[in-house]
């Protein structure tokens, strides 16, 4: 339906928003195109849910009806029905309202009938004609809706989409981005004798652990980076456990990447060597043993600022399910075991552009999206912990360019991490 272009201009839908709220138009029906016979209306405009009906005639009029009732259901009451009338005589003119009396039947028709908006307005698709009816549920004339021209030539169905709220609040302007860095860079730990506030990554294997660190580290580079192997396959490409400071110690944080969490049946990450991470004891570059954890010489407690101050879970949210039952208990049995060491814990999710359409034509939808909603909604249920702490994320995984709402993204997740940090600093002081 991309390909067909819709009649109604800009101008047009914004006379129609003022009637409707804040609402997408999406089309579904075009007479000129699909042919003026019922059969195809019905076909292409079945069970949408709300709709606006566009008549156009010879002497210029924009006029129809708009119903929240799916078509071809027989007659129905909807109190929110109305015809209207554009009012395209002069620039910003205001459209004219009229709605149905209510609790009168609004909309009357079926596959075999015209649409019907409460016996009243009347399109005869087949003969390319409109009528208006006096006796039916909107008062209203001929003349103040089409001025008396009975003849079509042109009809529109609309899918109308309601923009509502976002369920999540962020400012996407290149002002915010700024100001997002600013926190990050002048960032100083509340415990003063740790630089760095360390975040260990953890998740199953293709998460985007390896991803999030080029991400982070493209951001404050100012172009695409790849310091880390990123891989797509089944076992983990990430084998050592490697801490990523950041050039000119900005942002002030170490993110430390591991071994991929697998499936019981593959090797992977094993969860006592979490633990060690956390409490200080794995160095960097160590090699992880699949099948074997590793074994502290020396378990004399770490100093603060060699310990893990915050765990992140990054996971893929576009695999179905997102986590297996064997992945969500052996997940749900990590965060117990960092419950018992009081590190706080969040959640990134990343690869939103391919689960939802929309996030990936446009990021700046993520907290618009209800599809996105619902996996944060789902996984925080899964792993028990507050949807407040799970974040969803974009990485540069795809393209050669930055784009500040990707960075946005990615900067409002390091500000979380800092801030849960600080948090384990307190608690620790």
């Amino acid at each position: 339906m991309s390909a067909v272009t819709p009649r109604l201009t800009t101008a047009d839908q914004k006379q129609l928003c003022e009637l409707l709220g804040k609402v997408n138009f999406h089309l579904l029906y075009k007479a000129s195109v699909h042919s003026f016979r019922l059969a195809s209306l019905y076909e292409k405009c079945g069970k949408q849910g709300s709709t606006i009906t566009v008549g156009y005639n010879k002497s210029g009029f924009i006029f129809g009806g708009y119903r929240t009732k799916d078509f071809a259901i027989g007659s129905e009451v909807d109190n929110k029905a109305f015809l209207f009338r554009l009012n395209t005589d002069v620039p910003g003119g205001k459209p004219l309202k009229f709605p149905v009396r209510q609790d009168a039947v609004a909309v009357s028709d079926h596959y075999k009938h015209d649409p019907n908006f409460g016996n009243s307005l009347v399109f005869k698709v087949n003969a390319e004609k409109v009528e208006l009816r006096s006796d039916g549920s909107y008062s209203v004339t001929n003349g103040a809706l089409f001025g008396q021209d009975e003849d079509l030539v042109e009809l529109e169905v609309y899918w109308v989409e309601e923009i509502k709220a976002p369920w999540r609040n962020i400012n996407w302007t290149k002002e915010s981005k700024q100001e997002l860095l600013k926190f990050i860079m002048e960032y100083q730990p509340f415990a003063s004798s740790v630089s760095k506030a360390r975040v260990l990554l953890i998740g199953p294997v293709g998460g985007g652990k390896s991803s999030f660190v080029n991400s982070v580290n493209s951001v404050f580079r100012g172009h695409v980076t790849n310091r880390t192997q990123v891989g797509s396959g089944l076992r983990s490409t990430t084998t050592m456990y490697s801490t990523y400071s950041f050039r000119n110690d900005t942002p002030p944080l170490i993110l430390c990447d591991t071994m991929g969490l697998a499936e019981d049946t593959a090797p992977g990450l094993h969860s006592d060597d979490i633990i060690s991470i956390i409490k200080g004891y794995i160095p960097n570059k160590y090699k992880f043993a699949a099948y074997s954890p590793f074994k502290a010489g020396d378990i004399s407690p770490r100093a603060i600022n060699e310990k893990i101050h915050c765990v992140a879970y990054v996971i893929d949210v576009s695999k179905t399910p997102v986590l297996s039952p064997e992945m969500k208990m052996k997940i749900r049995a990590i965060r117990s075991k960092i419950d018992e060491l009081e590190v706080p814990q969040i959640v990134l999710l990343t690869k939103v552009d391919e689960e939802c359409p929309m996030v990936g034509n446009n990021v700046k939808t993520v907290y618009w999206s209800e599809l996105i909603e619902k996996k944060v909604m789902e996984l925080g249920k899964q792993l028990g912990i507050a949807v407040s702490f799970i974040i969803p994320v974009q990485n540069y995984w795809s393209v050669h360019e930055l784009h500040y709402a990707t960075d946005i993204l990615i900067l409002s997740a390091v500000v979380q991490m800092l801030r849960f940090a600080d948090d384990y600093f307190e608690n620790s002081v």
